[in-house]
């Protein structure tokens, strides 16, 4: 970020601190980072407080620090004190995207909201400088990072906005302003906050708040209450766009990938895609719609979609060795467990060619925060699976015997409380050569990123 002086960072956070007087360069929260140019601020999670780091930073040559309290163990005038760290962060956020003269493009949804950002990036980037929100740093210390890093000369942001619980889009939306709003989907993660998915649809629809007069809503037609979230936004002024079956997409697969002919913006185009399923075809439907509202070349930008391919954790293959000889593929999709996408990940596999004779393999892990919705949720994948072209279905953590029960006799069906030598199974007993193996499940709960990570490993 640009310099701003201590002084004036203590207006910025509403502060009456008197501060040193001192020129920062940047906003850090991770003590080891503190150099003598940075502000820390100490903010208080779940594991730790930054204010047990205060003292030491300061000694680091670290000029000031902005805290909720004042420490009787650090200079008075090293410290800005403000009533909440967290939202003090926000603002020096906000101010530093108030000095930004690009257009910013904020994103929300409930599933697949980094693989859409990561691509919309991919493509604007082919056209002028983008900076975005690295990996899934979308929370409510990972937007103000993402603000407080923006590089001033680019010509578009792309910031990605996650929430579990009413008003926290509306909190970030606050900071990033965006010119246009994304909204992906709505599932039912983290419905365990929520009393319905209605409430949900609402939630997201916090991030048309932050919307200029002359802003831009592009919203996923086919999502759960599309209506809704359409009808918030129009209420915003805002101009309202959807992708989907609105873009009468015809899809073709072709060589793993799909051809898609769809229309975007009144003009006919057609692009290729290295992954094929329903969510790779709306996500790039959604980017295009994007491009297209930043006044950017449909055609050149479709024409860019054959290089994207899936992210690690979120679909990508890997074609692997086995142990006693031949190869098989992992679809590394791993990272997330929610129903919806769960399903689609189903879908797709199904609809795979098998592999000169090889098998299809699911590998399911539990779908989390799901709370009174959990065994009906379960239950329904395991019904997509007893309709879907797979051989092979392994349920692994409690919740997912209730998937397992649906399945018929003719599907090969296995069960393990957790991943614990899930990959030496898979290697050593269950795999053969060809085959093709899905892996997906709640990342923290189900941990199978790590069976993936193993797989991967030993592939090589």
């Amino acid at each position: 970020m640009e310099i701003i002086n201590s002084k004036k960072l203590a207006e910025i956070v509403y502060s009456v601190s008197s501060v040193v007087d001192a020129d920062i360069r940047e906003i850090v929260t991770d003590s080891r980072k503190a150099h003598k140019t940075c502000a820390f601020v100490a903010i208080k999670g779940e594991k730790f407080d930054g204010h047990d780091f205060v003292k030491q930073v300061i000694e680091q040559g670290c000029p000031v620090a902005i805290v909720s309290r004042l420490l009787k163990d650090v200079p008075a005038v090293r410290q800005i004190v403000v009533a909440d760290t967290l939202e003090a962060y926000g603002r020096i956020g906000a101010y530093n995207r108030g000095r930004f003269k690009g257009k910013v493009i904020g994103l929300t949804g409930s599933a697949g909201k980094t693989t859409t950002k990561e691509e919309i990036k991919f493509v604007l980037s082919r056209f002028a400088d983008v900076c975005a929100t690295e990996g899934n740093h979308n929370n409510q210390v990972g937007v103000p990072e993402t603000l407080c890093n923006l590089n001033l000369t680019a010509d578009y942001a792309v910031i990605e906005m996650g929430m579990s619980a009413k008003g926290e889009i509306e909190r970030l939306t606050s900071w990033v302003k965006p010119d246009i709003a994304v909204v992906t989907n709505v599932y039912p993660m983290h419905i365990e906050f929520f009393e319905n998915l209605q409430g949900i649809a609402e939630a997201k629809a916090e991030i048309f708040d932050g919307l200029p007069d002359d802003g831009v809503a592009v919203i996923n037609g086919d999502a759960n209450y599309a209506g809704l979230l359409a009808e918030r936004a129009g209420a915003k002024g805002a101009e309202v766009v959807l992708f989907g079956s609105a873009n009468k997409p015809e899809v073709l697969l072709k060589n793993g990938g799909c051809q898609v002919k769809a229309v975007v913006g009144g003009k006919k185009v057609c692009f290729e895609l290295p992954e094929s399923g329903a969510h790779y075809v709306s996500n790039a439907l959604c980017t295009l719609s994007v491009a297209d509202k930043l006044g950017l070349d449909i055609e050149q930008a479709a024409a860019m979609l054959k290089d994207f391919g899936a992210l690690p954790g979120r679909g990508r293959k890997y074609e692997l060795k086995l142990p006693a000889g031949g190869t098989f593929v992992l679809i590394d999709d791993s990272y997330s467990g929610q129903p919806e996408a769960m399903r689609l990940a189903i879908e797709s596999l199904g609809k795979m060619p098998r592999k000169n004779g090889g098998r299809k393999i699911a590998v399911l892990g539990k779908m989390a925060e799901l709370g009174d919705l959990s065994k009906e949720k379960h239950i329904e994948i395991g019904q997509a699976l007893r309709q879907a072209d797979v051989d092979v279905v392994i349920g692994v953590c409690p919740e997912m015997k209730d998937m397992l029960m649906q399945l018929d006799s003719g599907k090969e069906a296995h069960y393990f409380e957790n991943k614990d030598g899930l990959d030496e199974f898979l290697l050593n007993n269950l795999l053969q050569n060809n085959d093709i193996v899905l892996i997906k499940g709640a990342r923290y709960s189900s941990k199978l990123y790590q069976v993936a990570e193993a797989l991967i490993h030993k592939g090589r």
